[in-house]
């Protein structure tokens, strides 16, 4: 039995996230069904997180054990035969038998981009939230600091309808690097932390925005983590403009 580490690459626009639903194409059902092909065993791949429908990833990190003798240098080449060009296997590596990809993660970068040109073009459309509206920029730049460290998130973290009611459950994350930045037409927020809860960079976002529109000074974020209290924030953000980046073990 050999526990192999796969890095993907997706374009999450027309699935329905990362976690296998019934009758719905997600990214976790496409790689077992080609994995199933390849080597005639089920197995459900375990992703470093469920991104959302719509979320895209540069590096996604997913573990799955196997039997079959198809050497670890082919099952590139093979999965990128069978999968949606929409889905790349970029690595595979063989893997210590207690590697987990989410489990072993240390931390996690996602990235989100808001394109702010007048016009966005149709070819972008599915990458980015376009948002042409006035926003102080400086302003939600310097409002990106405040959530460094370890807090509570629970004003900006969705209900999670696959969390454990009976499990105890903390909030509680550690968010090592918080920015935004200019990027020609782009204002761009990258975040990298331990962890994050269900819509979690959505919603920091969403909460960013209010404060380039005004509704919020950038010295509100410690007050609106302190709430503890998901009202005190912000609107999700849409899906189509964040990407899971990257993942450290």
């Amino acid at each position: 039995m050999r526990n192999l580490k796969l890095t993907l690459a997706y374009d999450g626009s027309d699935f329905a996230g990362w976690q296998v639903q019934p009758e719905a194409a997600t990214i976790q059902g496409t790689i077992a069904s080609a994995i199933a092909q390849i080597t005639g065993e089920t197995v459900l791949p375990q992703g470093s997180g469920r991104t959302d429908a719509g979320v895209h990833a540069l590096a996604q990190v997913a573990t799955f054990a196997t039997e079959s003798s198809v050497p670890t240098a082919n099952f590139v080449k093979a999965l990128n035969d069978i999968l949606p060009s929409s889905v790349r296997v970029l690595k595979v590596e063989d893997a210590a038998s207690d590697f987990h990809a989410r489990k072993s993660a240390r931390n996690k970068t996602y990235r989100y981009r808001i394109l702010r040109a007048a016009i966005c073009p149709p070819f972008l459309a599915r990458y980015v939230w376009h948002y042409p509206y006035p926003l102080d920029e400086p302003a939600i730049i310097q409002a990106a600091p405040f959530l460094e460290g370890e807090h509570d998130f629970t004003s900006f973290a969705a209900v999670d309808p696959e969390r454990g009611r009976d499990l105890p459950v903390s909030n509680v994350r550690r968010i090592f690097s918080s920015h935004w930045e200019r990027q020609q037409d782009e204002l761009v927020y990258t975040v990298t932390g331990s962890g994050f809860l269900h819509h979690m960079v959505r919603n920091l976002v969403g909460t960013f925005i209010l404060v380039g529109k005004g509704t919020l000074q950038p010295e509100d974020i410690p007050r609106i983590l302190q709430a503890r209290n998901r009202s005190a924030a912000g609107a999700t953000a849409p899906a189509n403009g964040l990407y899971l980046v990257n993942v450290e073990y």
